[in-house]
């Protein structure tokens, strides 16, 4: 029988995309309140090219990049922080339309996680209307995506930088 244990903190991770990414330093200044400095940044890549799904929102072209932050935090955590990051969005909105979109996640030493308010066949609901989807396994030494891995989540500077926070997280973990 197996029995509650104890869930070892995890690493979070805001996926930030925008037109204008100088947006970041005040949204950071939020973030880092409750999530800490920011312990590594991602590349920062054209997300135009993966899809045209937040365009006519948000204009074009967009940019994205990862920021993994300091602090480690219950993975319970994501659903508060999903709602921030929706708080955020909308007080960086200029009529009706999202100037920058935020989607956090965590990761542990076996997998990423994300989250979103949209449900689908391969999403997991947390609560208050936030949904999960593992995103990579890591294996083989390495983050690997999974079927529904977002495009541009599987080229390999993307992957590259989650294993990079992956060593930072693994070093923090020793230190718990």
């Amino acid at each position: 029988m197996s029995h509650p244990q104890r869930v070892k903190p995890a690493l979070f991770f805001i996926a930030l995309t925008s037109k204008d990414l100088s947006l970041k330093n005040q949204i950071l200044k939020r973030l880092e309140n409750s999530l800490g400095m920011v312990v590594l940044e991602g590349p920062v890549y054209e997300f135009s090219k993966f899809t045209s799904y937040y365009e006519e929102e948000m204009g074009y072209p967009l940019f994205k990049t990862v920021l993994f932050f300091e602090v480690l935090k219950d993975p319970e955590e994501l659903v508060e922080l999903k709602h921030l990051c929706y708080e955020i969005e909308k007080e960086h909105s200029q009529d009706g339309k999202r100037l920058v979109n935020l989607d956090p996640g965590y990761l542990t030493l076996s997998k990423v996680i994300l989250s979103t308010f949209k449900d689908y066949a391969h999403r997991v609901y947390l609560g208050r209307s936030v949904f999960a989807e593992v995103e990579y396994i890591f294996k083989e030494g390495s983050f690997r995506p999974l079927p529904w891995t977002y495009p541009d989540y599987q080229e390999p500077m993307i992957i590259s930088a989650f294993n990079q926070a992956r060593e930072i997280y693994k070093g923090k973990l020793k230190c718990l």
